[in-house]
């Protein structure tokens, strides 16, 4: 479907320059002189690179449609991922290097969306936040506070957060999944 440079979001996916691209932010631009324009920053479904780029007004962009299913997480079997389709009960592999930053908080039986555009995968998208065990850190402080500095503690799927003083092994958090995981609180 061709759209315009005005009818750009956040969040659109767009078949450019030989790649699906996922508009991440934008700016409409109209300068004293000269035709209004528009900054975008995309990022590559397949490569996961981050672009900037400027759309004119006389420039036509193809919206490419991608359909999201929710699915969940089985199991591994070697460097495959199994996923379930909640409403079909099929079940689809997903190869590892597509989803390498999903692989940080997936755990088996979590609910997830996935991202495909003509039958090839593109994204797993998961929940805002996780609840993940603390499998190591160094040991809680008595009577710290979580305004401290925090330390390091790797989690039940082996990616380490910073979490407050006071967490122990053993201890539940919620983590928030954006931008690499960040510790919110106690679970």
């Amino acid at each position: 479907m061709a759209i315009t440079m005005n009818d750009l979001k956040t969040g659109l996916t767009l078949e450019y320059n030989q790649g699906l691209w996922k508009v991440i932010e934008f700016q409409h631009v109209k300068p004293g002189k000269g035709a209004a324009f528009v900054r975008s920053k995309l990022r590559n479904l397949r490569t996961g690179a981050v672009n900037d780029v400027t759309f004119r007004p006389g420039d036509k962009l193809e919206e490419a449609v991608v359909s999201t299913r929710p699915m969940q997480y089985l199991y591994a079997q070697g460097d495959d991922y199994i996923f379930m389709d909640t409403e079909s009960y099929e079940q689809t592999e997903i190869a590892a290097n597509q989803i390498q930053d999903a692989l940080k908080f997936l755990l088996p039986e979590m609910e997830v969306k996935v991202s495909s555009f003509q039958g090839e995968i593109l994204d797993v998208e998961l929940p805002q936040t996780v609840i993940l065990e603390v499998t190591d850190t160094q040991p809680g402080i008595k009577g710290a506070t979580a305004n401290g500095g925090g330390k390091p503690a790797t989690l039940e799927t082996g990616v380490t957060v910073t979490v407050p003083d006071f967490v122990n092994v053993g201890d539940k958090i919620v983590v928030n999944t954006d931008n690499g995981g960040t510790y919110k609180e106690r679970a």
